[in-house]
């Protein structure tokens, strides 16, 4: 079960890759490993620096994939992104979330810019 959920997550994130590419975004990073924890794709359009969440479902039984980014997630994509800050400084961050649907064909992408924000 383990390995599936791993090939699923790995599967949607290349999904939401290309569709950020097609969408005129510049991949920066992918599973970048920081102190916090990890960002599934870091990427930059225009001068915007984009810190992106993918949740991968391969069928609808517990609900949309972001729908799954609970408080606690939310306030480690936050932590994440200020920690972001020193490497960008006069850069805008953003937390996007890219929600993968794998159970149609073609895969449904959607996009939720700017879905988490600090209170």
């Amino acid at each position: 079960m383990a390995y599936f959920k791993k090939e699923t997550g790995n599967l949607g994130e290349s999904l939401a890759e290309r569709f950020l590419q097609k969408s005129g975004y510049k991949i920066l990073a992918k599973n970048l490993k920081l102190p916090l924890g990890e960002i599934d794709v870091l990427a930059r359009r225009k001068s915007v620096i984009v810190v992106v969440e993918v949740k991968t479902k391969s069928s609808h039984e517990f609900g949309e994939g972001y729908e799954m980014v609970n408080s606690f997630k939310k306030h480690k994509l936050i932590q994440l992104a200020k920690s972001l800050q020193i490497k960008y400084p006069r850069q805008t961050i953003r937390i996007d979330i890219i929600s993968v649907d794998t159970s149609t064909n073609p895969p449904e992408i959607k996009h939720f810019e700017n879905a988490v924000e600090e209170n």
